[in-house]
């Protein structure tokens, strides 16, 4: 009952991060980080209830939580990274940008090791 109270409170904090943080970057941290955890607790609290109370250890239980850990961080990931490398901006409190620098060097290098044409 614990895990399934914790894993809908961090779910109601996750809807209201989506909500009122400012832009895409924040929700999707919100969503990421917030609704894993409430839906693993929530499959957690599921598997430890039938393996208990029933006697049955469920593959299927286990494999969502597993499909759930390692997806879900992994997709916040490629939808900040997307919506960087499509020009949204940050909000107006944001401080700093540290994947811009990353990018930036990342161009800087290709440019130096780009051959030079000899026609040119």
């Amino acid at each position: 009952m614990i895990l399934v109270l914790f894993g809908t409170a961090m779910s109601l904090l996750s809807s209201f991060g989506l909500i009122r943080l400012p832009d895409v970057y924040n929700r999707a941290h919100a969503t990421t980080k917030s609704a894993t955890l409430g839906i693993l607790s929530i499959l957690s609290a599921a598997f430890i209830y039938f393996s208990f109370t029933h006697g049955v250890s469920s593959v299927r239980l286990l494999l969502a939580i597993v499909f759930v850990f390692l997806t879900a961080p992994v997709a916040g990931h490629l939808v900040t990274r997307s919506a960087h490398r499509y020009g949204t901006p940050l909000a107006s409190i944001s401080v700093q940008d540290d994947l811009q620098e990353i990018i930036e060097q990342q161009i800087l290098e290709d440019e130096k090791e780009r051959p030079v044409d000899a026609d040119n």
